[in-house]
């Protein structure tokens, strides 16, 4: 029992006593009133012992007492009762647990992520990327990244599901994740199929929530946009957790929006990714640890696809400049002839306490029904570091960044006598450095490279405030309005909560 309830029940004891004793000194016999004498309804918060199986809390009801049978003044009596009380509960909540779940279950979670973005500076090939017609600069903007509501549960034992609605533009809202799975299969291990995410870039195998950066980088954008497809996969993890492995078989083309694929052309990919962990220091809670991966795709687009067919050529590279713009500045467009084209990457990430450094390298060759083979590349690399000495947490069943937990959450509250209470939160500094090539012959997608600086202040584990800095540049790029590159200097802040 939490010393709460122990403090309470006293307090109840002290009280009644002394109401007994004062009316015993006035002359006044009240014996004959039970109402008198009750426990009050102390509920048994926070231990999931003390949890009904419906998840409610339980409580203690008032209960009043005969005092011919129960003597009101005695201390030992009333914990007595308090205590079988409590056992009665505990004893019923254990029996539930006992018995297992009751199939389907259904657990729901959600992200909310207010971002505002402002422009001081953006050259004139820019406003020619951002508005071809008029070349106006981009504007200045407050929207929410990300809105979103998860379900997810399982069907039996070995059988789970997973749904992400997405809200963020209320006027069309889609889905992310939306699979069924499966788990404890002989070699495949768990399977999923449905719409979920492609093994290549750790920065898209990492939680948005947890990434250190408000966007990702431009390379793993542009070759894995939006990154969730829909498709088939495996999910597996060696014994020991040094080793994980994905593969799978995907559609080319995004349909979170428009909620189907449509078209004679299949476009498939196979993907596949291998991960490695041989440095996980235990001693210290994870605090060291280091990550390595290799991942490829092998993609078949329809290449001689007509515009306006039903399904379209999905040879497409392209993405923002690590800013919250309305067109992306890199851009392949539609690259006709396109007969196959396959991505390879490396992914290294080093973890040394407050210190974190990652990087990542992604090659693209691209073969065409008529003329020569194209190639892209990017990379990019960043070094975090916390002020306040926290460190990101490493999850080795998933090959992901976890986490982050303060070591004390912010607060500033007013103390009871004068001045005010204050926990500082956990203080993280970050600069990446990013680069992507999408020119090469006759295709002119532009060369971008940018540098970011990051502040995050992580309030609690599930809340944080993100500030970046972000200034680039781009050049080889297809002309627009006449301009052919530009650089840009831009502020993105970000509130973020989940649940």
């Amino acid at each position: 029992m939490k010393r709460g309830c122990f403090l309470t029940a006293w307090l109840s004891v002290a009280i009644g006593s002394a109401q007994f004793a004062t009316a015993q000194y006035d002359g006044v016999n009240q014996s004959n009133s039970p109402d008198q004498y009750r426990i009050a309804r102390l509920p048994l918060v926070e231990s999931a012992d003390s949890r009904s199986p419906s998840g409610d809390e339980t409580s203690i009801e008032a209960t009043s007492f005969d005092t011919a049978s129960f003597d009101s003044t005695s201390f030992d009596a009333r914990l007595k009762f308090l205590e079988e009380e409590y056992a009665k509960n505990k004893d019923a909540a254990a029996k539930a647990k006992d018995e297992g779940p009751t199939y389907p279950t259904v657990k729901i979670n959600g992200r909310l992520q207010l971002d505002y973005w402002a422009f001081p500076h953006v050259g004139p090939g820019i406003g020619f990327f951002e508005n071809p017609i008029t070349g106006n600069d981009p504007d200045d903007r407050f929207a929410f990244r990300r809105l979103r509501l998860n379900f997810r549960g399982d069907v039996s034992e070995t059988m789970m599901y997973r749904f992400d609605l997405e809200f963020a533009e209320p006027r069309n809202p889609g889905y992310r994740d939306a699979w069924i799975g499966f788990r404890e299969l002989p070699l495949l291990q768990t399977l999923l199929i449905g719409n979920q995410k492609r093994p290549i870039g750790l920065d898209y195998w990492n939680n948005s929530n947890e990434n250190v950066f408000l966007e990702r980088p431009m390379v793993v954008e542009a070759f894995n946009e939006d990154v969730r497809r829909l498709g088939i996969q495996s999910y597996g993890v060696s014994e020991s957790e040094s080793h994980t492995w994905q593969f799978g078989v995907f559609n080319l083309a995004n349909t979170a929006d428009a909620g189907a694929y449509i078209g004679d052309s299949l476009q498939l990919s196979a993907n596949a990714r291998l991960t490695g962990n041989p440095w996980y220091d235990e001693s210290s809670g994870g605090r060291g640890y280091f990550h390595w991966a290799v991942a490829g795709m092998f993609a078949r687009p329809d290449g001689d696809a007509p515009a306006g067919s039903a399904n379209a050529n999905e040879a497409r590279f392209r993405t923002r400049a690590e800013v919250r713009s309305n067109e992306r500045w890199l851009n392949t467009d539609r690259i006709a002839g396109a007969e196959s084209y396959e991505i390879f990457g490396l992914e290294g990430l080093l973890n040394v306490g407050p210190i974190q450094v990652v990087s990542e390298y992604q090659y693209n060759w691209l073969q065409r029904d008529a003329g020569t083979d194209l190639h892209f590349h990017g990379a990019y690399v960043y070094l975090s570091y916390f002020l306040t000495g926290e460190h990101i947490p490493y999850d080795r069943t998933k090959s992901a960044i976890g986490v982050v937990k303060p070591f004390e959450n912010f607060f500033l509250v007013n103390r009871c006598r004068s001045g005010q209470g204050c926990g500082w939160g956990a203080w993280q500094v970050a600069i990446r450095y990013s680069y992507l090539d999408l020119t090469d012959q006759d295709v002119l997608g532009g060369v971008g490279s940018n540098v970011t600086l990051a502040l995050n202040w992580h309030w609690t584990q599930t809340s944080k405030l993100q500030i970046n800095y972000v200034t680039g540049q781009i050049e080889d790029h297809a002309p627009v309005g006449g301009f052919t590159s530009g650089s840009y200097s831009i502020i993105g802040t970000r509130f973020l909560a989940y649940f």
